[in-house]
């Protein structure tokens, strides 16, 4: 298991507090965001889990996932088609306007 958080920035830098769907699910995806010393550009993904903390909109979500799966097709499986799941929670964590878990 992989598991990464975004946006992963410094208690008291203030540019990653006001992020985009689409910032946080690029940092996601980046090995720089990852939890571990992997980088998941030299394998493949079997699944994901993208949970999404704060004010935000389904749509945009799916539509980011949908975009990012697309887009990095060569590292998921093809063999399971519906590979990526989201969940999205309104109650953003404490200090961030939102955020998101990637397992």
């Amino acid at each position: 298991f992989m598991s990464g958080f975004a946006p992963l920035s410094s208690a008291n830098k203030d540019s990653f507090k006001h992020a985009t769907v689409a910032e946080i699910t690029n940092q996601m995806f980046d090995s720089k965001n990852m939890m571990v010393s992997c980088d998941p550009r030299h394998g493949r993904y079997l699944t994901c889990a993208a949970m999404f903390r704060g004010k935000c909109s389904t749509k945009e979500v799916d539509d980011q996932m949908l975009n990012v799966q697309s887009k990095n097709s060569a590292y998921f499986v093809e063999w399971i088609p519906s590979n990526v799941k989201t969940a999205v929670c309104n109650v953003a964590p404490p200090g961030f306007d939102l955020s998101g878990t990637f397992i």
